[in-house]
């Protein structure tokens, strides 16, 4: 409640700035401190400074105040209010603090909005005043000048690479890693720049970013994944499991404690980059992401094998209860769980566990059955979105779909199950079980564009479907029942017109059925005349894959001489 003098005013904004290093986590109540600090240095010279923003204050106390004594302690609460200022990501306001302080008697510039690189340029430039060794400081001022040179070089350089200027990211990231740090903040640099080079197409370099990142500081988990992603796009798979499976030991192990730091500043970068961009590119996995990417991977390079005992120990860790603690869908590596156990079902098929497939399909048809409505009429769903709320109705229809997917997909996978266990007659049920559910949408509109345009979930039902009315009459030629098989093929090239699969497959029962003329004909029209429409579309869910290498017709070239063969006879017996 003293009234400020100016032989106090040194000793009284040391105290200050001391006891606000201790509220580095409080910026507000930070803030206002410095706030009443400068108050009292205008109170002090006959000014006031009332009313004003912060900026405002700044100008008018380095404008007015020139003693000489005041200028070191002025300094440091300076440094402070930058500091506050980038953690608040405030770039350029601290621009306009720190020219006030390099250059308080050039004000004509201090309004002046410049690149942002004048920040660094500044800062570097910053002539700390002369301290008062008598007076004791918690934390020295050249330390955090240095903390802040390096804070904004960093802060700089993420949101360029956030905003897609991936040269000057480099550069502001590259200046950071040069600077004043900790360990663990100069890994995450290190990250960024891994990040940085990574997308701008240059994987070794984003590689030899990353490994370094990692010998700093061991305990840096999100280098290891980019780093994984990194092999994952130059295809090298052996590599690339290697390092999802150290990190995921690393994430299921307690991590040691971390180690003393030889040096302790109150105020350190943690407390200044604290970004979302930042957040976003370090992003802590979960055990049970890591452990589904290494699934997924094996999966995807046919590693059936060991895909099937990740799914199986990602299931057991789901049962557990730990997906409550994993966001499914948006930004994490998780989909939806009954994509997982279907997944897991395609694995197991492959491996040879049929049994097993079965019931892992059996749990998806418990799960979603209550969830699909009895009838759904896409074309109404569709009318209504113009008239009433568009987003709620579409996200409900496309959950609806969905389910329905997922619990036909799960028949699917029975089938086929059932299949490669000689049941024919349980394979054809369970086929027909997954083509009766698809019986409940109508999937196309009055209009002239297909609604799979519209809802790509309906393609991959479309898909769904195709597979099942093949492997359904695949079932009945084992069957000897031809003419079956022959309904389903003809309805599968309905569906998908030009498929080779259901048209090989087309050939091959009127073939038997001795209708070789038609066959012949057929052959012609599919395979002679145009290319097909394999691989047309969107790609396939992984829990699809292998039932389209299942559907691939394996007699191609036989059935060709037959046919070609027959052609040659017949052309002989015209002649003659």
């Amino acid at each position: 409640g003293l009234p400020p003098t100016l032989p106090t005013l040194p000793l009284e904004l040391t105290i200050l700035y001391n006891f606000l290093l201790f509220t580095v986590g409080t910026s507000d109540s930070a803030v206002e401190g410095i706030r009443q600090g400068l108050l009292r240095v205008l109170e002090a010279c006959g000014n006031c400074g009332q009313g004003l923003s912060m900026e405002e204050l700044w100008q008018k106390v380095l404008q007015e105040v020139t003693a000489e004594e005041l200028q070191a302690p002025l300094h440091r609460l300076g440094a402070l209010q930058a500091a506050w200022w980038l953690s608040d990501g405030r770039l350029s306001s601290t621009t306009i603090l720190v020219r006030l302080l390099s250059h308080a008697e050039d004000l004509g510039r201090a309004h002046c909005h410049e690149g942002e690189n004048e920040l660094l340029s500044l800062l570097k430039a910053w002539q700390l005043p002369a301290e008062d060794t008598s007076l004791p400081l918690t934390q020295s001022i050249e330390y955090l000048k240095e903390m802040l040179c390096t804070t904004a070089a960093f802060l700089q350089g993420l949101q360029e690479l956030d905003a897609g200027n991936l040269s000057t990211a480099l550069s502001y990231l590259q200046k950071a890693a040069g600077g004043f740090c900790t360990k663990k903040v100069l890994a995450q640099i290190y990250t960024c720049l891994g990040c940085c080079t990574h997308r701008m197409g240059k994987p070794q370099t984003a590689l030899q970013y990353l490994k370094q990142a990692l010998q700093i500081d061991f305990q840096c988990l999100p280098a290891l994944s980019h780093a994984a992603a990194v092999y994952h796009q130059l295809g090298e798979t052996d590599v690339e499991l290697q390092a999802l499976a150290l990190l995921y030991e690393a994430l299921v192990r307690k991590p040691p404690a971390a180690a003393p730091s030889s040096q302790c500043f109150l105020i350190q970068m943690e407390l200044l980059i604290h970004t979302p961009v930042l957040a976003s590119l370090l992003r802590p996995h979960h055990p049970s992401e890591v452990k589904y990417l290494l699934a997924q991977r094996c999966l995807q390079d046919r590693r059936v094998t060991d895909a099937v005992e990740h799914y199986l120990d990602l299931l057991s860790l789901l049962q557990e209860g730990l997906q409550q603690q994993v966001p499914l869908g948006g930004s994490s590596a998780l989909p939806r769980i009954p994509e997982i156990f279907l997944e897991a079902a395609s694995a197991l098929e492959q491996a040879g566990r049929h049994q097993d497939a079965i019931t892992m399909g059996e749990e998806v048809i418990s799960r979603t059955t209550d969830l699909i409505p009895r009838m759904l009429q896409l074309e109404k769903v569709l009318e209504q979105t113009e008239c009433t709320s568009p987003e709620a109705a579409l996200s409900q229809t496309k959950e609806s779909l969905c389910c329905l997917a997922w619990r036909a997909a799960a028949f699917l996978h029975q089938g086929w199950a059932w299949a490669k266990l000689g049941e024919s007659k349980e394979a054809i049920t369970q086929f027909s079980r997954c083509l009766g559910d698809l019986l409940r949408v109508q999937l196309w509109g009055s209009g002239t564009e297909p609604i799979e345009n519209l809802l790509p979930e309906v393609e991959v039902l479309q898909k769904i479907r195709l597979f099942s009315l093949i492997g359904r009459g695949m079932q009945f030629m084992e069957l000897g029942k031809h003419k079956e098989a022959l309904l389903d093929f003809q309805h599968g090239l309905h569906i998908s017109p030009g498929d080779p699969a259901a048209a090989s497959y087309l050939v091959q029962a009127l073939w038997k059925l001795n209708r070789k003329q038609e066959a012949a004909t057929h052959w012609q029209k599919f395979f002679q005349n145009s290319s097909g429409e394999d691989g047309k579309g969107r790609p396939c869910p992984l829990y699809l894959v292998s039932c389209l290498k299942k559907v691939m017709f394996p007699h191609r070239e036989s059935l060709a001489r037959s046919v070609q063969d027959f052609l040659g006879a017949k052309d002989q017996d015209l002649a003659s």
